[in-house]
């Protein structure tokens, strides 16, 4: 088993102590080039003195608490027989487990800005021992919605730290920013000048879709003969529900993670995929960037990607650590003007996307479905119920009513059986003629 060429170039540089900045496309080991020098230097430092009361000597930020759990994962497993203590931080949680670990000590401290933050404003996390520091996929961090806190969190770690910054992209304007803020940083790309961003293993297929026949198109893809696990990306949590459900319905396990889904639901439907509870998992691009889930045969990009960095993360998701992988896009008439300039820029040489329908024979071709597969699941609808058992498994990200405001609504059956003496009493109308009322039982003259 040999490194790869991040690993290689990268990990001795990191040793020395050197700031970096270190580029190489999706699913190249840029975790373990920085985690491997990360650790040792914890145990070299200083002696390998062990940190004081709640004061980490090493932060991770990461750009989602999805990518932030998974380093967080990583470094805990490879640091275990160091007994390294590796703390996890990101948002969407109650406080006191993260406080309470703070107040016993931790080595490490992993986790997303806004919650980082929070905890030093609080001054329950102290930044002023750190001697590394890592922002993984740096060039979301550095992006504009991101680079205050970062800034703000910078001034809080002394200046003579280690600093790295990682990603698959770095766009220019970026790579000046990342300069200005390390020291005397060195520049390393695993890849010639020549390289395409995007994975040589991953078979990329563009195809021009009608939208209303998306979901059907999506379903037979999901029957492949090669086809294990699949992530399906859309623009909006709108949309990615909606897919979800429209799968389940047609008896495929599925799952979706999106922003509307409370943190607990987001990390159940990541267990189930990663488990194989579930085959299908429907995201927005909150699980683009960094997420590693072996197994992964094919990306579907619902809609056609808004930028080539977009997409370059999205289907990295598939072909990692040196396997293969299949990647789908399904471009509608009004974005073919887009996806044009993300295959100018990233060279695809795919720069019409061939019309395409659920029916078309290279869609079965191409993609080795099976010939007469439809866009229902076998076997439904016990498929179906199987399906939404497992996506309705005890917390999924489905938001109950609770009773009392189903209740509340009038439909819960309580409400039609309410006490006698508690029900208004029914209005009688008053019927009038001329002005003069009318008695039920006895006419008007």
């Amino acid at each position: 088993m040999h490194p790869f060429a991040i690993q290689t170039l990268a990990i001795p540089l990191a040793l020395s102590g050197t700031d970096l900045i270190g580029q190489a496309r999706t699913g190249t080991g840029k975790t373990l080039a920085f985690g491997v020098s990360l650790l040792h230097r914890m145990v070299t430092i200083s002696g390998g003195e062990k940190p004081t009361h709640g004061k980490p000597r090493a932060l991770v930020v990461c750009p989602t608490r999805e990518l932030a759990m998974q380093v967080g994962r990583d470094l805990d497993v490879a640091g275990s027989h160091l007994k390294m203590r590796v703390l996890t931080i990101y948002g969407g949680t109650g406080y006191d487990e993260q406080l309470a670990a703070l107040d016993k000590g931790i080595d490490i401290a992993v986790g997303t800005p806004g919650r980082l933050l929070d905890l030093a404003d609080r001054g329950a996390l102290d930044l002023k021992s750190i001697q590394v520091l890592v922002l993984d996929e740096a060039d979301e961090m550095l992006d504009l919605g991101f680079l205050p806190d970062i800034e703000r969190l910078l001034r809080k770690t002394p200046q003579d730290r280690q600093t790295m910054l990682f990603s698959a992209t770095m766009p220019a304007p970026i790579l000046a920013l990342a300069r200005a803020t390390l020291n005397k940083p060195v520049n390393i790309r695993a890849e010639g000048a020549d390289a395409k961003m995007t994975v040589p293993d991953i078979d990329q297929f563009v195809y021009q879709a009608h939208n209303l026949d998306k979901p059907e198109i999506v379903a037979r893809i999901l029957q492949g003969r090669q086809t294990t696990k699949v992530m399906v990306f859309c623009r909006t949590k709108r949309a990615a529900q909606r897919l979800t459900d429209e799968l389940v319905d047609r008896g495929f396990p599925a799952a979706a993670i999106h922003g509307d889904l409370n943190q607990q639901a987001r990390e159940r439907s990541l267990k189930k995929f990663r488990a194989g509870t579930i085959n299908t998992l429907v995201a927005t691009d909150v699980a683009a960037r960094g997420i590693d889930i072996s197994g992964v045969s094919h990306v579907i990009n619902y809609e056609c990607p808004d930028t080539d960095a977009t997409y370059v993360h999205r289907i990295g998701r598939t072909g990692r650590a040196g396997n293969s992988g299949v990647a789908v896009t399904l471009v509608d008439w009004s974005d073919v003007h887009r996806w044009k300039l993300i295959d100018q820029t990233l060279e695809l040489g795919i720069p019409l996307p061939v019309e395409t329908y659920s029916s078309s024979p290279h869609l079965f071709t191409e993609l080795d479905i099976p010939e007469g597969t439809k866009g229902r699941a076998p076997g439904a609808p016990a498929a179906r119920e199987k399906a939404v058992e497992a996506k309705n498994a005890p917390g999924d990200g489905h938001r109950r009513r609770s009773r009392r405001s189903t209740e509340q609504a009038g439909d819960h059956p309580a409400a039609d059986k309410a006490p006698e003496a508690e029900r208004k009493p029914r209005r009688r109308r008053r019927r009038t003629r001329a002005g003069v009322e009318v008695s039920a039982e006895k006419p008007a003259e």
